[in-house]
């Protein structure tokens, strides 16, 4: 068992973030919004949210440019 610190608290993750995460790791953002015709805000900002790289060796791998 993972056992936190005293007083320390772990809630769960939100549907709302779980489906968020999925669908960003499905499709690109741009995709989804030419499916759906009527996406709530706070769901955009989820998925777009989710939609970036998470690691710094991601970051750096998408940021670079490739110019050969």
């Amino acid at each position: 068992l993972g056992l936190l610190p005293l007083g320390k608290t772990q809630s769960p993750e939100s549907l709302l973030d779980i489906a968020a995460r999925k669908v960003a790791e499905k499709w690109p953002f741009q995709r989804v919004e030419e499916r759906f015709e009527r996406i709530p805000e706070p769901v955009q900002r989820r998925i777009v949210y989710w939609s970036f790289p998470r690691s710094e060796r991601e970051i750096c791998m998408y940021s670079s440019f490739n110019t050969g």
